[in-house]
């Protein structure tokens, strides 16, 4: 009898993902690249970019920037493939959650160097300091409490609050009735707004 071959690493992450007709779309995509299907990858790509580019621009405002967290969070997605737990997140959610991380982590250093700024130059024509802190203190909580909700809900209230897309474009995306994008979207809602009420005031946030 021959002696046995070594399994190699690769081989092992190949066989590591789930049966694809189990998964959405999303997952069933990540599988294959986790298989070893390279076009895979640029098909993930193209569904899941711009969604990652526009939420970053909307949370930094500014292009560069908001490239670079989208291309971080996707090399990101690309190695977690390998170990990825199917069924426990959506990969649109988990995507999500890096992106509001990463901008949370660049608006943080954008307010340390603002106060620096601030600071060395006291007379600054730009809007204020506290403006900018504002905003910066409002996407903090605005993301914490995000993050706190269930994945489902929280991705729902998402694509439609910040992604600005219909009920119907969101009941395609996630693969649930029109009637369940609602539901979650307000459960969403009166959770966040318990989350956020005590600090209304402190946020500069009008009632409604």
């Amino acid at each position: 009898m021959g002696k046995s071959q070594p399994v190699k690493m690769q081989q092992l992450f190949r066989f590591s993902a789930p049966e694809p007709q189990r998964l959405d779309a999303d997952a069933q995509l990540l599988a294959a690249f986790a298989r070893g299907d390279g076009v895979a990858a640029g098909a993930l790509t193209a569904r899941l970019a711009p969604r990652a580019y526009g939420q970053a621009y909307r949370m930094l405002g500014d292009a560069a920037e908001a490239q670079d967290v989208a291309q971080e969070a996707l090399l990101r997605l690309w190695r977690a493939a390998p170990t990825w737990r199917y069924g426990e997140a959506r990969v649109s959610s988990w995507l999500y959650r890096v992106v509001a991380n990463l901008c949370t982590d660049r608006l943080r250093r954008r307010r340390i160097m603002a106060v620096d700024s601030e600071a060395a130059e006291p007379v600054d024509p730009a809007p204020s300091a506290e403006a900018r802190l504002l905003h910066i203190a409002r996407e903090k909580a605005l993301s914490d409490a995000l993050a706190a909700l269930p994945a489902r809900q929280a991705e729902a209230v998402a694509l439609r609050h910040l992604e600005g897309l219909s009920n119907p474009e969101i009941a395609e995306i996630m693969d649930i009735t029109i009637e369940a994008v609602e539901s979650l979207t307000a459960r969403a809602r009166r959770a966040l707004a318990t989350a956020l009420h005590g600090r209304k005031e402190e946020l500069g946030f009008a009632d409604e």
